[in-house]
């Protein structure tokens, strides 16, 4: 059994050997084109989570308007390259892919290029996001861990805990901070 796996299951992570979640595709929810994005040298130390402080969504379709309007705001508001997550996690446990593995993000101030962004659909000041999204969260990290991606000593933080915000919301920072490597 490879050692990364191996301890990933000593870790407590639900995670199938070498499989990674499906991901559903800047094509299949319907991106804008990108801009530029500089590239990432992995593996990265930090995996960092977020959430959108917007409406839920439940169903692929939804979700995937949720993460065009995510991308429409950085790119027109914010003026930048692309959507600034790595992935976009849906209330209907899909996982959407924002600028991916290999891209530089645009998702915690100071330190894009030493890890990726994960952001849950939603506002999570008040309640938890649902069992597939947190499931799905924790399989992708453990995905980037086994890709290659994320050093398998990462550190894993909330967004509030590199700037000055709320997020990811109250809720869910809580349930963050039970997780492996917080």
């Amino acid at each position: 059994m490879n050692l990364i796996i191996f301890c990933l299951l000593v870790l407590g992570i639900d995670f199938a050997l070498g499989a990674c979640p499906t991901v559903v595709t800047r094509a299949e929810w319907g991106a804008a084109a990108h801009k530029n994005s500089s590239t990432l040298t992995n593996p990265l130390r930090y995996a960092f989570i977020h959430h959108g402080a917007s409406g839920e969504c439940t169903d692929r379709a939804t979700c995937s308007a949720k993460v065009r309007s995510y991308q429409t705001l950085h790119m027109q508001v914010n003026k930048w390259d692309d959507i600034g997550y790595s992935y976009v996690i849906g209330g209907d446990g899909a996982v959407y892919e924002g600028r991916g593995w290999d891209k530089v993000g645009a998702h915690t101030k100071g330190y894009n290029s030493v890890g990726y962004g994960f952001c849950f659909i939603g506002n999570f000041m008040s309640k938890l996001p649902t069992a597939a999204a947190l499931q799905a969260a924790k399989d992708m990290i453990a995905c980037g861990v086994t890709l290659g991606k994320i050093q398998p000593n990462y550190t894993l933080r909330g967004h509030r805990d590199m700037v000055s915000t709320q997020c990811p919301g109250d809720t869910l920072y809580t349930e963050i901070k039970t997780w492996p490597h917080y």
